[in-house]
């Protein structure tokens, strides 16, 4: 069988263009061209036997390696026709992403079934195939079809259109017998009445015209693939944020559970909204205690927490006094007004234990759990066996395992086994993970039966205690942590504790480690947010021996030589710019009367009348140390004092290469810099603003592309970026080119010189918020700075006389308002926010409402809805508002 590709794309010299045929992506053919834009190539292929559909992609290459290809979730497919036809002559064009390329995405577009494409008889010996990309017909009832200026195409009578097949969803063909196609001929696409035939839309365009040479016997013509566009409004939907763990219902046992989330949905359905987004909810076991509470730091990307499981969806407990005392604990722990991290999963996994003991043999004998453990064995079996392995040895620190520290998947099956000690154990926490799989399933297909979106969190790190460090440790750094430079939430940045990813390790196997997250994911959500998405294009890592994030530098970035960094104007001097500056005066300002023993115990005076720190207390980590021994507050600031002591340079060694260099971030603060001439001052900067602003531009993009374009093409879930903090001016390149939905916060405006982003401003592809999880609430921002709300409150409100120190309710429901009838696709308020505008609703205690403060790494992650799902659920008159608000601003669409 023989294939003629032709399409038009530019290349610069060095550059070649080739097909990737998808079935098998070792099959790469390449094609030539005498201009540089106009390629074309014919080859031979033998599909299988099975094989009835050919997808391929364009990439451009050079020097043999891909340095771009076609994005999307959509290739290119050829169709087999009849057994007549033997050679395919296809025109293609270069396709990135459909213009609307949202609409494709299971965010918007509802799984239905698909039609095998037509083929002629063998009797007709030539063809004409149109291709095109058309979404959303069926939800209409609608489907696609041709009329044109011929016979064949209807003569343009309304009532002859000719209609074609959904191959592959919103992908549409028609196969022609290409004798009754007189050349040339115009044509449109339509939108046909699937059940009365009739056309009910014309596309609003030129008609198409085609013209070419006639095709011989054996031959099917294939023009290029047409992208369809009819007049539809674009989605504008409203929805809220909230963690599953805060839900609260009459029948909880002290947190959320999938149960509640199933109740939410209806709750949001019933007032207009399309959208739930919640945090991340994978198990995050380690301690056992609180600390446990940070949803962001899970033993596993794919296992659930059990704390999730409703237990009205299992069976009662057979023994009455253990059922009664089990209900007397679960009403004490659901009176409570935050989580009890601690009490909750003692009490849940001790029932959870008591109904395995009772039912779980029969669970785990159903063909249902069969089927999921067949599916999800590849990490279901490492992650009950690093939870086994955690019970037994007390800690999720896998080092301390002794002879268990190395995971061995032989190892892991044995456990597995029915005659293994270890094998009740594991069969409990198989359990678990399909009880889960079954809720959050049920509760996400109803959210598709009533038309919401659940958007998921895919956190930007993993653990170093979890099952991915354990059995898969080469795709981490784990020398590095992952972090954040200093920002609006953090002076000293954050430092997440995470390992960093080995991306050359993850690419040179496609990056296979994400895409089965992001799989996995799929099975659920039709929406997810990625968190800090600028990890994809760098990453803030933190030397190990740190504590603070001041000390790191981006990976990967471009560092500075010596000769670079003197070309600035800056003398450079390695021994003083990249060790702590400490002097007397510094220390004296310091410490105070504390610095006297400092010197002593800390320090050693060197020959230039500066310090050095002793080798038993020159890094953050040694000095923490140290200081864990006692609990005294005073302690304890001299101990931050000291860190800070530490991360006083100008310059950091590169970690890969020692001779290499870059600028210490926000180091204009520290003594360091200003012991620096003026001259040496504005030579830093300028080297400074280079480096963070200019010189990684390109860089980062290409890095980026190289990553984002193959996850994204994994799922067709709606993409959304949380592209918070200190933004390269890359970033918004990559988001536009792959139509990423950007995050707006109009506290925290993208654009420089300006206090507050203007909402009618806000891009299509955006979600809207007026404040995230790491965020204050509204009310809670009205409060905590009265100069700049007050400066809100005249300039962007209009409003004048004295501002009020609450947010009243008509304040915070203007401010809602004003956020639903911006441009963004998605507006998603906190229920927080949601209920600030009903003084009579609302919790009278602001600061409870907060769910995380990013500067305390040891935040307890606790806050509960102060008010049941059934009573939420039951304030007709509220419900209605809402409604009423989301309708107004045309956001039921």
């Amino acid at each position: 069988m023989k294939f003629t590709f032709r399409i038009q794309y530019h290349t610069v010299w060095g550059e070649d263009l080739r097909v990737i045929f998808q079935n098998d992506e070792t099959h790469v053919f390449p094609l030539s061209t005498r201009d540089g834009s106009n390629w074309q190539g014919s080859c031979d292929y033998l599909p299988s036997e099975n094989e009835r559909t050919i997808p391929y992609r364009y990439g451009v290459f050079r020097d043999d390696v891909c340095i771009r290809k076609e994005l999307g979730v959509i290739p290119h497919t050829v169709y087999l026709g009849n057994a007549q036809q033997h050679r395919y002559i296809i025109d293609d064009c270069w396709r990135d992403l459909p213009a609307e390329n949202y609409r494709y995405s299971s965010a918007f577009d509802e799984p239905h079934p698909t039609e095998r494409p037509n083929r002629l008889s063998n009797n007709i010996g030539s063809c004409i195939t149109f291709r095109a990309l058309c979404p959303n017909l069926h939800a209409e009832g609608r489907v696609l079809g041709i009329i044109g200026s011929c016979n064949a195409l209807g003569n343009w009578e309304y009532c002859r259109p000719i209609r074609m097949n959904e191959a592959a969803p919103n992908v549409w063909q028609l196969t022609l017998d290409a004798a009754t196609l007189k050349s040339p001929f115009e044509y449109k696409f339509v939108a046909i009445n699937e059940k009365t035939g009739a056309v009910e839309e014309w596309e609003t365009r030129p008609n198409r015209l085609f013209q070419i040479q006639p095709i011989q016997r054996g031959e099917t013509y294939l023009p290029a693939e047409a992208e369809v566009f009819f007049n539809r409004l674009p989605h504008r939907i409203a929805g809220t944020a909230i963690p599953v763990f805060s839900l609260r219902s009459e029948g909880s046992c002290g947190v959320g559970d999938f149960g509640d989330l199933k109740k939410f949905i209806a709750w949001a359905a019933s007032t207009g909204q399309r959208a739930v987004q919640i945090l991340p909810i994978n198990d995050t076991t380690m301690t056992g205690t609180w600390m446990d509470s940070y949803p962001y730091n899970s033993i596993s990307i794919y296992a659930f927490h059990p704390m999730y499981i409703d237990l009205r969806q299992l069976p009662e407990l057979t023994d009455e006094t253990d059922m009664k005392a089990f209900e007397k604990q679960r009403k004490m722990l659901n009176s409570m007004s935050s989580v009890n991290y601690e009490q909750v999963n003692q009490t849940k996994r001790k029932y959870l234990q008591a109904i395995f003991r009772q039912a779980g043999e029969q669970i785990l004998a159903e063909p249902e759990y069969k089927a999921f453990f067949a599916k999800n064995e590849e990490w279901l079996i490492p992650y009950a066996a690093f939870s086994c392995l955690r019970d037994h040895y007390g800690t999720a620190d896998f080092r301390q395992w002794g002879k268990d520290s190395v995971y061995h998947a032989g190892q892991a099956r044995q456990m597995a086994t029915s005659g293994s000690p270890f094998y009740p154990a594991m069969a409990f926490y198989y359990f678990l993970q399909y009880e889960l799989h079954v809720q959050l399933s049920d509760a996400c297909t109803y959210a598709r039966s009533k038309g919401i979106i659940i958007k998921g969190d895919i956190p930007i790190g993993i653990s170093r205690n979890s099952v991915e460090a354990w059995v898969e440790p080469y795709y981490f750094n784990m020398n590095g942590q992952a972090g954040a430079p200093p920002d609006a939430f953090s002076a000293n940045g954050q430092n997440w504790g995470m390992p960093t990813y080995n991306w050359q390790i993850m690419e040179k196997d496609g990056y296979q480690w994400w895409k089965r997250r992001f799989q996995k994911m799929a099975e659920y959500f039709t929406a997810y947010r990625i968190d800090h998405i600028l990890g994809f294009f760098r990453i803030w890592e933190i030397p190990y021996h740190a504590v603070h994030g001041l000390l790191g530098q981006f990976v990967p970035a471009l560092p500075m030589s010596k000769d670079e960094i003197q070309s600035f104007g800056l003398n450079f001097d390695k021994e003083m710019m990249t060790r702590p500056y400490i002097s007397d005066a510094l220390l004296d300002s310091m410490f105070g009367t504390h610095a006297h023993e400092i010197r002593r115990t800390f320090l050693r005076r060197m020959q230039n009348g500066l310090y050095a720190l002793r080798p038993e207390f020159n890094t953050q980590r040694k000095v923490q140390a140290y200081f864990a021994k006692t609990d005294e507050k005073a302690s304890e600031e001299i101990c931050e004092k000291l860190y800070s002591l530490i991360s006083n340079v100008l310059f950091i060694a590169d970690r890969d290469n020692p001779e290499m260099y870059h600028p210490r971030i926000g180091v204009q603060n520290d003594s360091v810099f200003r012991q620096l001439s003026m001259k040496e001052q504005e030579a830093f900067n300028r080297l400074y603003n280079h480096y963070y602003y200019e010189r990684h531009n390109e860089f980062w993009y290409h890095e980026a592309m190289k990553k984002l374009p193959v996850l994204l093409q994994a799922t067709p879930m709606l993409v959304c970026g949380e592209d918070l903090g200190m933004v390269p001016g890359c970033v918004p390149w990559v988001m536009n080119q792959l139509q990423i939905l950007s995050l707006e916060i109009q506290r925290m405006p993208k654009k420089t010189g300006i206090e507050f982003g203007k909402l009618d401003e806000y891009p299509y592809l955006s979600v809207c918020t007026i404040g995230t999880h790491d965020m204050t609430t509204l009310r809670g921002w009205w409060k905590e700075n009265p100069e700049q709300t007050g400066r809100f409150y005249y300039n962007e409100l209009h409003h004048w006389g004295k501002v009020p120190e609450d947010a009243p309710g008509w304040l915070c429901e203007e401010i809602l308002r004003h956020h639903l009838q911006c441009p963004s696709m998605l507006c998603i308020l906190t229920w927080q926010d949601w209920t600030s505008m009903d003084e009579t609703l609302r919790n009278p205690n602001i600061d409870a409402e907060r769910i995380n403060i990013p500067a305390n790494p040891r935040h307890y992650w606790r806050w509960r809805m102060h008010i049941t799902l059934e009573k939420l659920t039951g304030l007709s008159e509220f419900n209605q508002h809402i409604r009423q608000m989301i309708e107004e601003s045309e956001r039921m669409n």
